[in-house]
C-alpha cells in the first residue's frame, strides 16, 4: 500500500512539475534576417558559390565538348588511339567530379567556409536566446524553423523580438 501512494505521489508531483514548465519559442530565421553580418556571410557564400558552380559547369561542357569530338572521330581511329581518348576523357571526368565533391561535398571548402562565416553568428544567437530564457524564466525556447514539428504557437510566446534585442538590434526592420 505504501508503494501505491508513493508512485501516486511521485507521479502527481512530476506532473505538477511538467505543468509548471515555462515553453516559448523563436524564429530563428525571422531573428538571423536582422543580423547584418548574416546577410554578409550569407552573400559571400552564395558568391564563392556561383564561381566554383561556373568551373564545375566549364569542366564538364569540356568534358561534353571532347566526348563529342571523339564520337565524330571514333570511325577513324585506331584501337590504341580510342583507347587513349577514352582514358583523356574518363580522367577529365574524375578530375572534374573531385573538384566538385571537393568544393560542394559535405566536408567540402564551402561548407567549411560557412562554418567559419556563420558558426560565430549562430552562437551569438545562442548565447541571446539563453538570456533570454533565463531573465524571462523559460524552461525550453524551441525553434519555430528546426525539424521539431509545431502545429501551433500563439505569437504571444514568440521571443524573437527579445532576442534580437539581447543581440543589441533592434526588432521589427523586416517584417515575418
Amino acid at each position: 500500500m505504501k508503494k501505491v501512494i508513493l508512485t501516486l505521489a511521485l507521479t502527481l508531483s512530476a506532473f505538477g512539475a511538467a505543468m509548471a514548465q515555462r515553453i516559448a519559442f523563436a524564429d530563428s530565421e525571422y531573428i538571423l534576417k536582422h543580423i547584418p553580418e548574416y546577410a554578409s556571410a550569407q552573400k559571400q557564400l552564395s558568391v564563392q558559390s556561383e564561381q566554383w558552380q561556373k568551373e564545375v559547369d566549364g569542366k564538364f561542357a569540356e568534358i561534353d565538348r571532347l566526348y563529342k569530338a571523339y564520337q565524330a572521330d571514333q570511325v577513324l581511329m585506331t584501337a590504341e588511339m580510342k583507347k587513349r581518348r577514352e582514358a583523356e576523357i574518363v580522367d577529365k571526368e574524375k578530375a572534374a567530379k573531385d573538384f566538385q565533391r571537393q568544393k560542394f561535398g559535405p566536408d567540402g571548402e564551402l561548407a567549411q567556409r560557412s562554418t567559419i562565416l556563420v558558426k560565430p553568428i549562430q552562437e551569438r544567437v545562442a548565447k541571446a536566446i539563453q538570456r533570454v530564457a533565463e531573465t524571462e524564466s523559460y524552461d525550453f525556447i524551441f525553434d519555430k524553423n528546426s525539424e521539431l514539428i509545431m502545429l501551433y504557437a500563439n505569437p504571444r510566446y514568440d521571443k524573437s523580438g527579445l532576442v534580437i534585442t539581447q543581440l543589441g538590434l533592434k526588432p521589427g526592420v523586416f517584417a515575418k
